[in-house]
């Protein structure tokens, strides 16, 4: 099995085999969600997320209300 590997030199992002991981903690991850919280918020031409300029990831936006939501549920 040939083992196919990327990492942007922007964020150290990895894709093993087309498939997104996170730097950091190496878990498997969306390069949607990537594009939303990283590439997204820095116009870099090194950006190698073909996810980037979608609008469908979680943002920090979409994250903070998910987040004040938990914390209304825990003061209730």
């Amino acid at each position: 099995m040939e083992l196919n590997t990327k990492t942007c030199l922007r964020c150290g992002a990895c894709w093993i085999n087309n498939q997104h991981y996170w730097s950091g903690t190496a878990k498997e991850g969306n390069e949607t969600e990537l594009a939303s919280l990283v590439c997204d918020k820095v116009n870099d031409p090194q950006c190698i997320n073909p996810a980037k300029g979608t609008t469908d990831g979680r943002g920090w936006e979409k994250r903070m209300s998910m987040m004040e939501g938990l914390l209304n549920k825990i003061d209730e």
